[in-house]
């Protein structure tokens, strides 16, 4: 049994039974015409809210499920990353070595040969926040400097091609896609070596730009260098090691960029995991917070939508009277 001394309270407002029930006969009495066309006008704003209330509910339904996507993802970066750090930590002597050996021949690029080799390391993947993007922003940073007409790109992974091709599509020479769907290994670094030294592009220096991983929440882009063997072989420092033939160093230069393109490979794996691990964290919690929200606009105009209905019922009851 309805109790008409309770109160409803909706959008804020606390409205009594017996108040609306006394002034609903009062305007019967006096404006039966009136109390008409309020009846009237109650219907069309109860049909606008029953609209409204289907399409809130239809909204809260989407980001529920979008939230129980975003969480899975989480989880699933989170198994990645753990394995990519454990594999990053095996990779970091390839990459190292390879560095240190440059530094301790003191390769420098060659004068005569202008031509730089930027090398890409990117994935196929999104939804990992801007692991991507601060790479491309590194070589657009250096395509839009002077001298520029002597650069050539190499894009690993198809997210930089798509941020590069639109403004500076004439510098791409080579695109690897299927990047990122697997863990990068040594094999996959052999197949991309092989590809940038058989481009057919003679270039005297270059820059492997990569994601370098610190920690869960933070990365940065760093670089590795890329020679020639012409560079390489005009050393002032490289008679420090011996028995280096020509054989023996193109090998080397070979197993070299190998080693670095791997590395690089491990760094922005580990980065990209990271980064989507914490990118699908916050889009659940913005979820969490839209799904607060829009329950809370659910409950308040299905509340609008109970009360208009009892003061329709209480309109009608007081103009037969």
């Amino acid at each position: 049994m309805i109790n008409l001394y309770s109160t409803f309270s909706s959008a804020g407002f606390n409205i009594s039974l017996k108040v609306l029930t006394k002034a609903a006969k009062m305007l019967g009495r006096l404006a039966p015409g009136v109390c008409v066309q309020v009846t009237m006008g109650v219907n069309q704003q109860q049909s606008r809210n029953m609209a409204t209330l289907k399409a809130i509910s239809m909204r809260l339904k989407s980001v529920k499920n979008i939230q129980k996507i975003t969480q899975s993802m989480k989880m699933v970066s989170a198994a990645k990353y753990t394995r990519a750090e454990r594999e990053l930590r095996a990779a970091r002597p390839y990459g190292e070595g390879s560095v240190m050996f440059y530094e301790k021949a003191e390769v420098a690029p060659p004068e005569d040969e202008p031509k730089e080799l930027y090398v890409a390391i990117t994935s196929d993947r999104g939804l990992c926040g801007a692991v991507h993007t601060g790479v491309s922003k590194v070589i657009r940073n250096r395509l839009s400097e002077p001298g520029a007409e002597n650069i050539k790109v190499i894009c690993v992974g198809d997210k930089s091609r798509a941020i590069l091709q639109r403004l500076y599509g004439k510098h791409i020479i080579s695109v690897a896609n299927e990047i990122g769907r697997r863990p990068p290994t040594f094999l996959d670094a052999a197949k991309l070596a092989n590809a940038i030294l058989t481009s057919g592009y003679d270039f005297g220096s270059g820059k492997i730009i990569y994601n370098k991983f610190k920690s869960v929440v933070s990365y940065s882009q760093a670089n590795l260098p890329l020679y020639s063997q012409k560079a390489v072989e005009s050393a002032p420092k490289l008679a420090v090691y011996d028995s280096l033939d020509s054989d023996v160093l193109q090998s080397y230069m070979e197993f070299s960029l190998a080693s670095m393109v791997f590395y690089a490979m491990k760094e922005g794996a580990c980065s990209e995991q990271s980064s989507r691990m914490t990118a699908m964290d916050n889009a659940s919690k913005n979820a969490g917070e839209m799904i607060e929200k829009l329950t809370l606009t659910f409950n308040r105009t299905r509340q609008a939508v109970i009360t208009r209905e009892l003061i329709e019922i209480i309109s009608g009851a007081a103009a037969l009277e």
